[in-house]
């Protein structure tokens, strides 16, 4: 590819602002990426529950446990705790603190920064709140069970024994990121605890820090000076929205672009024979699938729901415009986790979904509304159901809106059909049983956003039950097993239609290295890439 301006007047460019015209070489130590970032809505480790935005505090927060982007299989490895102990009832965990990480700020990461990110993250309550709660933490309890004892020595008390792996696997999620407690306070407006300023700021000890964020538009991250590991070789990262697969491509050609991240099978296709460019496959653990509200009569009607998913093409999808991107799986847990099942029941059979439909008291079908974001992979497989659907006689309408339009509608469960993809939080079984398979409190009031059972409004009050029991269960082949059962249960009563498991394609230059997704456990980690 043709290589024309210099670092130091792409550098000078994007000094004054975000955007800048194109250019066909980017420095050395800057990278660009073209990515989907418009369901972005906060940067705030408490509330931030987005793709896109999981991808950015990763970067930014550093955690008391966290991943080896290198060395993804290892599991959790120590971060801002050096280590940690478990009491011999199994109901307290206390951590360590290692020493000489520094936030962004200058100020020193303590264990009392520790103890006050966990605890807001309980008292603000915001949707991803239940991946700490799930251990008994409240807001009316955390400063009894959420205590730093000292600036090195943090205490986690949990309501009952869990296995510890599960406990360390959910102080990875991003809700784990560990804020500095002295900047948000100081950001801090009517008890927010710096919520509203941390929307669009950060106040983390990672590698870096955002600079600037335009919605919709790009993030810009700067390295954290402060940062206690190596330094990385990318100084600045800009994270451009750029919606549509053929422009990421033509971008990524004329080497405006490092990476490119939603390229479409054609267009990874036709960057097979491109100079100076390359393309890295790896299996994710984001799943793909629709799901119906259940305050809708219709679609809570099971046979109507079986109908669905055997007027769904799958195979014919996986094989055209997802060929190469996605993998069909039926099954709320990804491949690889502990109890993925493998099995596919479901199979296109028109007949068979008009005698299932015939079964039903909706035998002709009504008006179904899908619900589904503006991007071209979802856009397809909502068209291919609209079409696939309309053959057993359903009248379908595509409601499009934007990452954060269509998350809105679903959490306020006013959706028929919702179209879209789900990522585990952390790598144990439960963090995607915990969400398909519980629904806590089905009550509107209750506000359980982070369950997508009580988005769809299913009331699973036995199935809760035991996707709970297997939360607790420390002998792994048992619990596999309770796993594989529930899923088995899941596909045949549940308004959910899982669908495909993502194969990520990324496009990339040919110098790039060490460009880490984040496998099917976590996210993207750019401090380890080089160029």
């Amino acid at each position: 590819m043709k290589k024309s301006f210099v670092a130091a007047a792409v550098a000078s460019l994007l000094s004054v602002g975000l955007a800048a015209p194109s250019f066909a070489e980017t420095p050395p130590n800057m990278l660009v990426i073209a990515n989907r970032i418009d369901d972005i809505k906060t940067f705030d480790p408490a509330e931030s529950f987005e793709f896109a935005g999981a991808d950015v505090s990763r970067n930014v927060y550093e955690k008391l446990v966290n991943f080896d982007p290198l060395n993804l299989d290892a599991g959790y490895r120590p971060q801002l705790a050096e280590s940690w102990q478990i009491s011999e009832d199994g109901k307290t965990i206390t951590f360590t603190m290692a020493q000489g990480h520094v936030f962004a700020s200058g100020n020193p990461v303590t264990a009392k920064d520790a103890e006050f990110s966990l605890r807001r993250a309980v008292q603000l309550n915001k949707t991803p709140s239940f991946i700490l709660t799930q251990f008994g933490f409240t807001p009316e309890n955390v400063e009894q069970t959420i205590v730093a004892t000292d600036a090195n020595t943090l205490v986690l008390t949990l309501d009952q024994p869990y296995a510890l792996s599960f406990v360390l696997n959910c102080l990875t999620a991003t809700i784990g990121g560990i804020v500095d407690m002295e900047t948000a306070m100081a950001n801090a407006a009517d008890g927010d605890m710096g919520s509203d300023w941390l929307r669009t700021n950060t106040a983390g000890s990672g590698p870096y820090k955002v600079v600037a964020w335009k919605p919709s538009e790009s993030v810009l991250m700067d390295l954290n000076p402060n940062y206690a590991g190596a330094k990385p070789a990318m100084e600045r990262v800009i994270v451009q929205h750029i919606q549509e697969s053929a422009t990421q491509r033509l971008q990524l050609e004329r080497g405006d672009i490092d990476v490119a991240r939603n390229l479409s099978p054609e267009d990874v296709a036709g960057l097979a024979d491109v100079d100076d460019v390359k393309i890295v496959d790896e299996l994710r653990g984001r799943l793909m699938y629709f799901s119906a509200n259940q305050k809708n009569k219709m679609l809570s009607d099971p046979k109507v729901f079986e109908a669905l998913k055997l007027a769904t093409d799958y195979e014919g999808m996986a094989g055209s415009f997802l060929k190469g991107q996605y993998t069909v799986h039926q099954a709320f847990l990804p491949l690889t986790f502990l109890g993925a099942l493998e099995e596919n029941p479901f199979s296109y059979d028109i007949a068979a979904a008009k005698a299932a439909l015939a079964e039903s008291s909706y035998p002709d079908c009504g008006p179904i509304k899908i619900s589904v974001r503006d991007a071209q992979e979802r856009l397809d497989i909502a068209q291919s159901l609209q079409n696939t659907w309309g053959q057993i006689g359903c009248e379908v309408e595509l409601i499009v809106g934007t990452g954060a339009q269509t998350l809105d509608r679903y959490r306020a469960r006013e959706h028929d059909i919702y179209l879209g993809a789900w990522g585990p939080d952390y790598p144990d079984p439960n963090t995607n049983a915990g969400t398909f398979a519980v629904n806590p409190d089905n009550s509107d009031e209750a506000g359980a956003t982070g369950f997508l059972a009580w988005r769809n409004a299913w009331d699973i009050p036995e199935m809760s039950k035991k996707t709970l029991a297997a939360v607790v269960e420390n002998d792994t082949d048992a619990r596999r097993e309770m796993y594989l059962d529930l899923q088995r249960e899941h596909q045949k009563v549940s308004p959910f239609g899982m669908m495909f498991q993502q194969i990520e394609q990324n496009g990339m230059g040919a110098s790039v290295e060490n460009f880490v997704a984040g496998g099917a456990t976590t996210a993207v980690s750019y401090w380890v890439i080089t160029k």
